[in-house]
């Protein structure tokens, strides 16, 4: 496989990864695929962002390896057409300046979140990655035409370890976390506890928010199955909607 190939096969994982895991999380969490279409369409096709943002944030493994992933895979992709800062061009010292800045705000956002440590790992992996590529980008690795530099053996066998582990992350680490966050069987959202009347009086039951909407809820009714309003809504702290794929 060449350098390109490796690069688009990165960029099409991630992709996946923002767009068919929710799905598959959907799906998992509610119990089939018609519960999800129910779910989505109830949600509207505005609201598909909450699914995505709500496994993210609820999980800080998959959050700082999507990071991570994405800042190397996209950092190559535009290095590789001459747009990014590892070109041969420019001395070291300043490619290695630059591309420090994704990988310190990566570092605040997920620290924010999750807790400065899974912040000060993610900038820390995403900045050591990049240093990578921009030692793999000198010595002419990736992109046609650049002059090809001599570079040191250390740093020659430093920048093919740090390519190894980029394809690593992004090609079996990312998969493996995201599919672990989609079939863990928790809520991607918020879980209430809500009186519902269907026609035989008011009955407390246990819903997945999927809006608000006036002084209620639209959720999805975890022991029926079916999406229901909801009204005197109140938290609940448990989000296990069901057990986990492997344990199923």
């Amino acid at each position: 496989m060449s350098e390109g190939e490796r690069s688009g096969a990165e960029r099409v994982m991630l992709m996946a990864a923002l767009f068919a895991i929710p799905v598959l999380k959907l799906s998992w969490t509610l119990g089939g695929g018609s519960a999800a279409r129910d779910a989505l369409g109830t949600m509207g096709p505005e609201n598909w962002l909450d699914v995505m943002s709500g496994m993210f944030l609820l999980e800080p493994l998959l959050s700082t390896v999507l990071g991570v992933a994405a800042a190397r895979t996209f950092y190559v992709y535009l290095g590789d057409r001459g747009r990014g800062p590892a070109h041969p061009g420019r001395s070291f010292a300043a490619a290695a300046g630059a591309a420090a800045i994704v990988p310190g705000a990566l570092a605040l956002a997920i620290g924010s979140l999750d807790g400065w440590a899974w912040g000060l790992t993610a900038g820390a992996l995403a900045y050591a990655l990049r240093l990578g590529a921009v030692l793999d980008f000198r010595a002419g690795r990736y992109a046609a035409g650049h002059r090809r530099l001599r570079t040191p053996g250390p740093l020659r066998r430093t920048a093919d370890a740090a390519w190894a582990a980029g394809l690593l992350l992004t090609l079996v680490v990312l998969p493996c976390a995201a599919l672990a966050a989609a079939l863990d069987g928790r809520s991607w959202t918020g879980v209430v506890r809500c009186d519902v009347n269907t026609g035989s009086g008011p009955v407390r039951t246990r819903l997945i928010e999927l809006e608000r909407e006036g002084d209620g809820v639209v959720g999805w009714a975890v022991a029926a199955g079916g999406v229901v309003n909801g009204v005197d809504c109140a938290g609940d702290e448990d989000d296990v909607i069901r057990e986990p794929w492997w344990r199923a």
